[in-house]
Order: structure tokens, then sequence, then C-alpha cells
């Protein structure tokens, strides 16, 4: 396979907070208008910020992680946007060197320059600082230039560009519009499905664009990656998938490894669904389960479906959210205790405090799995957990993994390329493929 070229922009900033989203959606929807097809990309483990960029592109949108998924996983996924994309935006992470696999580590192993987002609203020539901080705090980044956030007008960002080192390029700015912002709650933004006027929120973005150039930024050679085929592991193999406000933390990477090994995924809604469909195993991913309990605890009708599906000893994987909603009980924070499926014994209480965050690696007796986790509950239960996840960073605390029967319940949200035997080893009929 030859290389492909894409003109490419890696958008990061100095910290979390200062609109890498807003402004990545509002430059995806300006070219998109253009007549422009544009594939963009979400730094480390997100599920919010995709849903977003997704309605802002038109197009899927990926994670890129070099530790989740390494780096061979991110340079297929890149070679392949890069055909038929006439641009890539790749919206970086937290600062833009924060991590041991951080924005800046991404941009310069695949040569993607980086355009740094400052919100600029309480600012004048310390702009210019920052901007000089970033781009040559580390040799060999390749650094685009720099945008500026909640501007207050054109006198003020004339202020921010005079103090601009030379060499370093204003790519525009925003003012600071209540009607272009997204709105967030504990876990990050709100899930796109709920902003009913999303669509308008980024076409104004788009719109209040300043000082941005319609033109395309300079090609990025994107080599192509070492040619690896997925064995059909999961040949014939139903996968019920939950997929509804509740249950919407899905990684499309992993949803279409299943498929691509043969599997076949049936959504179905624990919110709205009164029994499961068909399947040899189930899915039940993280979200928002907490924003629902009561709607699922009404739901008899499925929680039966899906304690007899775990009774026939079928496959049953459940991550974060999916896991809270098999326990027996859990209790919001404001004391409310609500009844859920009940086929994991134990109980778990929502908190107003960050419980855990971070990548994690786990050994698992299907082979070693990598994920992270990201969680604001605390769980208790009577059984023994099989294992325990280890963070990426020494010292963080990991999470315990549970099993009873075919069940496996965790709070990591597991990324599936990360180890796709594994993987199929979890979801198929035990007689299927050789334990590890």
């Amino acid at each position: 396979m030859t290389a492909r070229r894409c003109p490419a922009l890696f958008i990061a900033a100095p910290a979390s907070g200062q609109g890498k989203t807003t402004v990545t959606a509002a430059l995806a929807r300006h070219h998109r208008n253009q007549g422009r097809r544009v594939r963009v990309f979400k730094t480390g483990p997100d599920f919010l910020d995709p849903m977003i960029l997704e309605r802002a592109s038109g197009t899927p949108v990926y994670q890129l992680d070099l530790w989740m998924g390494g780096e061979d996983h991110c340079r297929k996924l890149l070679y392949e946007a890069a055909d038929g994309a006439d641009l890539i935006l790749i919206e970086g992470v937290m600062g833009l060197f924060d991590g041991d696999s951080s924005s800046a580590d991404l941009a310069t192993l695949f040569g993607i320059p980086v355009l740094a987002v400052i919100d600029g609203s309480a600012m004048a020539e310390t702009f210019g600082a920052v901007a000089h901080g970033l781009a040559t705090y580390c040799s060999g980044l390749p650094f685009a230039g720099v945008f500026a956030n909640r501007v207050a007008g054109d006198r003020h960002y004339r202020l921010l560009v005079e103090s601009l080192p030379r060499g370093v390029t204003p790519f525009g700015w925003l003012a600071p519009d209540a009607e272009i912002a997204f709105p967030a709650r504990h876990l990050g933004l709100v899930q796109a499905t709920e902003i009913s006027d999303l669509d308008s929120r980024i076409a104004c973005a788009a719109a209040a664009l300043k000082r941005t150039s319609d033109a395309l930024p300079p090609p990025v050679t994107f080599a192509a990656p070492a040619q690896s085929s997925v064995a059909p592991l999961l040949e014939g193999v139903r996968i019920a998938v939950a997929q509804d406000d509740a249950f919407a933390f899905l990684y499309r990477a992993n949803l279409e490894l299943l498929s691509a090994m043969g599997a076949e995924l049936v959504m179905f809604s624990p919110l709205g669904d009164d029994t499961l469909p068909l399947a040899d195993a189930l899915y039940l991913p993280g979200g928002y389960p907490e924003l629902h309990f009561q709607e699922l605890e009404a739901n008899e009708a499925i929680k039966v479906s899906i304690r007899a599906f775990h009774a026939e000893g079928r496959a049953i994987i459940a991550e974060c959210g999916g896991m809270l909603y098999l326990l027996e009980s859990v209790t919001d924070a404001q004391g409310r205790r609500t009844e859920m499926v009940g086929v994991l014994p134990g109980c778990a209480t929502m908190q107003n405090k960050l419980a855990n965050l971070g990548l994690h690696g786990i050994g698992l007796p299907e082979g070693p799995l990598r994920g992270h986790t990201f969680h604001y509950s605390r769980m208790e239960s009577p059984l023994a957990p099989i294992t325990w996840s280890e963070g990426a960073r020494a010292g963080r605390r990991g999470e315990p993994v549970y099993r009873a029967g075919r069940l496996h319940a965790s709070y990591l949200h597991l990324y599936f390329p990360s180890n796709p035997l594994a993987t199929a080893r979890l979801f198929a009929p035990s007689h299927v493929i050789p334990p590890a």
C-alpha cells in the first residue's frame, strides 16, 4: 500500500476548558459548508465529544490513543480516513503536553501540525507568551499557529495578534457566545441526542468564526499501516448491544471490530424495550443510567428478560453504568434507592465527587485488555473480584473485576482493538474459542 496525503490539523490547547470542542466543531462545519468531506478524530478515551463532532462533520468519529489502541491502530485509522477526505481534524485531550501519551506525542508521531486554541478572555500580551511556550516547549513539535477563543471583539483580537512571536500564525477567533457553547454535566459534555438545538449551535459557531481562512492547511503524509486481517472468531454469534440515552458510551472501533470478527450486532434499549432480542451474548456499555434510574427500575419486563438470559449461562459484558444496572440496587446522591436487575450481588451509591479516572490495563483469563475508567459512584459487592486493573500510570487505584457465571462486570470501559482475541473469548459461547 502506498502512502496517502491529506490536509490535517491537530486542535490542542494549554488546558481543558479552553474550547477545543467548540472550535473543532465550528471548523468542521465551516469546511463542510464549503462542500468538503471532513473527517474528525478525538484524542483519548472520550465518548461525549465525538457525538458532537459527528454531528458537526457528518462523518464517523473515532478515538486516537497511543496507549489504549497502539501506534499501528492509530496509523490504520488515519490512513483510512485520508482516503477520500479533504481535511482531517483531530481534537486533543486536556493540555497539549499532558499525559504519558499526550496530544503532542500523537501530533509529533504522525507529523500533524498543531493549532492551539487559547482562551483569550482575560489576556492581552500574555497571549503571546502562552503561544510561544506551546510552540517551543517541545522540540520537533509541528506547530501551525493559534486560534483565539472567547475574544471580546476585533480590537481585543488585534491586541492578542500583536503579542504573538515571529513565526506563530493567527488562525482567527470566536466571541464568548452562549448560543454556541455546549452544555456540560459531571462526566463532560451533555450527550448530543439530549441537546435539542445542537445543529443550530454548531451552525452558529461555524458562522461566527472570525478571520478564519477558507483555505486548507498543507497536506500531511500518512504512511500505510502494517497489513493485518481479523479472523472471523465470532462468525454466527449474535450480540445484543444496549444503546439509548442511558447506555450510549460505545466506541465505534469496538462495534466495528465485533462486526469484522463476524458477529451480528442487534441494538436494543433497556429504557424502552420490554424484552431482549434473540442473542448469544449481551453487551451493556456505560452511559448515564443515573439520569434514568426511575425509568430503568420501572421497566420490569426487560429486567426479567436479562435475568433469564443470565440464568441460561450466556455471556454478558457490563461496563461501568452497565454494571450498575445489573446490581441489586443503586442509591443516588440524594439518598433515593432504586431496584436494579439483581444478577450481580451488591449495591452502588452515586457521589458528588470523582471516584476514579484514568487509563487502565487488565489481565483477564481471556487475555490482557486495555481501557479506561471514569466514574462518580462507589460500589460494594460480597463477591470477591477475580482480578484488579492496573493504572497506566503507577500509583493509580485499580478497579475490581467481577464474574458471576458468564457475567463479566467492571468499571472499566474496555477498548476491544487492544486485544481482538481476548475480546472474542469474552463474547463467544464457551465452546467456540479455546481459553487463553
